[in-house]
């Protein structure tokens, strides 16, 4: 069976005006660039009158060697979408206004194929494996999924920030 670590939960929040459509774009090509396979599990849209509320569940995952595999889990919260248009150097674009919220959950799959799980004799000898024998490669993966987390959310940040300048 595949041993997950959670390793670190961020979260980056903002209420105002935001491209919706942009910084989905922008965070699944991140994704895409850093070699993560992205697996959209849930999309639900709730309209009430003009405005909606979005619920987004994706998976990110990035086989790293035959043992390690790194996955981020993100959650999307956007409450009270509205859409509006905002002046910006003399032309009017359309946007999106609400409260927006994504939650990067980082985990670090170790034996993700189970190949270590066809006796007991080898579940405790992959235990061995993972504390003794190869524990400063253990320290270094995790190191990059907090490394690849804390890169995601600034870069989600950074977008939003200069969307909200523009």
């Amino acid at each position: 069976m595949v041993e997950k670590d959670k390793i670190i939960t961020e979260k980056v929040k903002r209420s105002g005006i935001f491209n919706f459509k942009d910084v989905y774009q922008f965070t699944h090509r991140w994704f895409i660039e850093e070699g993560y396979d992205v697996e959209e599990q849930r999309y639900v849209e709730t309209v009430t009158g003009d405005s909606k509320d979005v619920e987004i569940k994706w998976i990110a995952t990035k086989k790293v060697s035959d043992y390690f595999k790194n996955e981020v889990k993100s959650e999307w919260r956007i409450l009270g979408m509205v859409d509006v248009e905002v002046e910006r150097e003399g032309k009017k674009i359309k946007a999106n206004k609400g409260s927006f919220e994504v939650k990067f959950t980082g985990n670090l799959l170790k034996d993700y194929e189970g190949s270590w799980e066809r006796s007991p004799m080898m579940k405790f000898l992959r235990g061995i494996y993972d504390k003794y024998l190869i524990e400063a490669r253990v320290k270094q993966r995790e190191q990059k999924v907090v490394d690849d987390v804390e890169e995601i959310l600034e870069q989600v940040k950074a977008f939003l920030t200069i969307e909200g300048m523009k």
